[in-house]
């Protein structure tokens, strides 16, 4: 039985709800099915959601009060690898004709984090959710006969996200190793995985 008009299946794909597909516009398409051009629109708006929450997660270690400047280092650049992903979505998006849809810029949602401990699992949250996406949309993409751009969702975005997430392993293992806590009573572990943890400057 075919499935009902306008009716979405279950996935957890970022849905760009102001999107409008280039189907019927000047634009050369090279074959790019129009859900899959709504997806990869949808998962640029959140590698730039995750680009911004880095930004802001680096901010929070440069303050006075907290001050460990490789670590806010080691957030600088993640940010910078996301943002570079978030641009290679859209030149990719736009080398098929497909078009991006702005959208607004939400709340970083990392207001409360002020120590490495809870900064190193939301990162980790942040890589295991892009990375199920990604999954999912290269399976989306092979399923509506792109197999392009299931080819390039897991050459060029999901085996970067699999190295981060081995050495968010190692940072996370190494934190919990030298005290780091959950609030900033922790001091003295945070001191020696700034100043000693090699991952950090990778």
């Amino acid at each position: 039985m075919a499935e009902p008009a306008g009716k979405r299946l279950k996935s957890s794909l970022p849905v760009c709800r102001a999107h409008r597909s280039s189907a019927g516009g000047g634009r050369a398409r090279h074959n790019l099915p129009a859900a899959v051009e709504e997806a990869l629109c949808g998962v640029s708006g959140l590698l730039w959601d995750g680009a911004h929450r880095l930004q802001a997660l680096a901010s929070v270690f440069e303050r006075d009060d907290v001050a460990l400047p490789r670590v806010a280092s080691f957030f600088h650049q993640e940010a910078l690898k996301q943002q570079a992903q978030a641009e290679a979505m859209l030149g990719y998006l736009a080398e098929r004709g497909g078009r991006y849809c702005g959208r607004d810029i939400q709340k970083p949602g990392c207001e409360a984090v002020c120590a490495v401990l809870p900064a190193l699992e939301l990162l980790l949250l942040q890589l295991k959710e892009e990375a199920g996406v990604l999954v999912e949309l290269s399976e989306m993409a092979r399923e509506h006969g792109d197999p392009h751009t299931a080819s390039v969702v897991k050459g060029n975005f999901l085996t970067q996200r699999v190295d981060r997430l081995k050495l968010l392993g190692d940072l996370l293992t190494s934190a919990r190793r030298v005290g780091c806590t959950n609030d900033q009573t922790g001091g003295y572990g945070e001191y020696i995985l700034n100043e000693l943890q090699e991952e950090l400057t990778r």
